[in-house]
């Protein structure tokens, strides 16, 4: 099985189980809205604002680094928007290829539920000194990606429709 595949989440599990199926159902949500798309299409600024299918896919590789290696498992690791260049994770450079960017998404992932299954859903965020600090408990992080994520793909929805009239789920 690819452990990106899209299945639907159980009606009734445990929690963490409950919580863990709806993030990856809508992760590889995702993935299905950007599959077959065309490198110059996943490109395309369809948007004012200059949004692309695969400039959001880049976004939540960094969303998911931030939640889940920042914030909750305290590591330092780079991100490349700055105060000066904000929304620097949501642009393509030259030179990133699509392969790339689609692996750095499935990459943070990974590392995303790896450090999800080492924890606890009550177990609090740390910083880097491994300090617990009170705030985002792993269950709260859970919640927010769930819907971080969700709230994302309704934008893949239209920017996909938007370049080639794919409608759906």
């Amino acid at each position: 099985m690819d452990d990106f595949e899209r299945i639907d989440p159980p009606l009734a599990a445990p929690e963490e189980e409950m919580l863990n199926a709806w993030l990856d159902f809508h992760r590889a949500t995702l993935l299905k809205k950007v599959a077959g798309v065309s490198d110059e299409d996943l490109r395309r600024k369809v948007t004012p604002s200059g949004l692309t299918l695969l400039g959001l896919v880049k976004h939540l590789a960094y969303v998911e680094r931030g939640w889940f290696q920042d914030t909750f498992a305290g590591h330092e690791v780079y991100f490349p928007y700055t105060q000066e260049d904000p929304d620097a994770d949501w642009r393509i450079e030259p030179g990133e290829t699509t392969a790339d960017v689609l692996e750095f998404y499935r990459q943070e992932v990974r590392e995303s539920r790896r450090i999800a299954n080492a924890a606890n859903l009550d177990d609090q965020a740390k910083n880097q000194t491994g300090q617990e600090i009170k705030g985002h408990t792993l269950r709260w992080i859970l919640t927010h990606m769930i819907e971080e994520t969700a709230r994302h793909n309704g934008h893949a929805d239209i920017l996909r429709e938007m370049i080639d009239g794919t409608t759906g789920s």
